[in-house]
């Protein structure tokens, strides 16, 4: 089962429930575009293809989830905010999101309810769910409330680090511009998994992940509490297919959810 801490049932009511939302937002791609958000929401089933990530349960890739048309009126939509002003590089909203935001958000759970899951992938990590994210998050309303826009200059990153308790299950990253490889590493000894990912001198590998330009990555479960993530963008530390990747600006959009507040 894909993201032990994230609940979301089993195989089949992961299925049943991801048929029902494919089956309300359908598989027709005729929508209109929505200027504002920068996106085209029910025009990309066709290529949404999702990737599980071997080894870390709840950790799912969509490398095709905006054309490089909708990066640029997303891209486009950001900088009309006018965050990124006086060497600022990061803006967080809580709560009422801009409505390009929220549109994101309605993208980005249609993408995971119509999107193409790969059998193959899907079984890359044993007990893996058939969804990127367990069926209780897809149903929560609103999906996401809390965001992050951070804009990277070249040799800029995040530390490693596991997002805040704060934050409920489920996080979504969007990468546009520049393109990166976050690596994951686990938190904390988590018994057979860790066993497998050692290095030769017995310290914790980390597990790369490429993050193109247009790409998605959700983490549920496992990925999310289990696992650090960070971005090393220092020369030497961005190694795809054994070559260095250039460095360039790159924006990010992260979408999570608060906890509900105790009452």
């Amino acid at each position: 089962m894909a993201g032990g801490g994230g609940g979301g049932g089993d195989y089949g009511d992961d299925s049943i429930c991801r048929a029902a939302l494919r089956e309300a937002f359908g598989d027709s791609s005729d929508s209109d575009s929505d200027e504002l958000a920068g996106v085209s929401p029910g025009a990309g089933h066709w290529r949404w293809n999702w990737e599980a990530v071997a080894g870390i349960r709840g950790l799912w890739l969509c490398a095709t989830f905006l054309t490089a048309d909708e990066q640029a009126r997303l891209h486009a939509a950001i900088q009309r905010e006018g965050w990124f002003m006086d060497a600022n590089n990061q803006a967080m909203r809580f709560g009422d999101l801009p409505s390009w935001a929220v549109e994101l958000s309605a993208l980005i759970l249609e993408a995971i309810c119509v999107g193409h899951v790969d059998v193959n992938a899907e079984m890359t990590n044993e007990d893996e769910d058939a969804c990127p994210l367990p069926s209780d998050l897809l149903w929560r309303e609103p999906i996401f409330d809390q965001m992050i826009a951070n804009r990277y200059n070249p040799g800029e990153g995040i530390c490693a680090h596991v997002d805040l308790m704060r934050f409920d299950d489920g996080i979504a990253i969007v990468s546009l511009e520049s393109a990166c490889v976050m690596h994951f590493s686990q938190a904390e000894p988590t018994g057979t998994t860790l066993d497998t990912l050692k290095l030769g001198d017995g310290e914790p590998t980390k597990v790369p992940v490429y993050l193109n330009p247009g790409s998605l990555v959700v983490m549920s479960g496992d990925a999310r509490y289990l696992w650090k993530h960070e971005i090393n963008r220092k020369p030497g530390a961005q190694l795809w297919d054994g070559r260095e990747l250039e460095q360039n600006r790159r924006t990010s959009v992260t979408l999570r959810k608060l906890l509900a507040s105790p009452s």
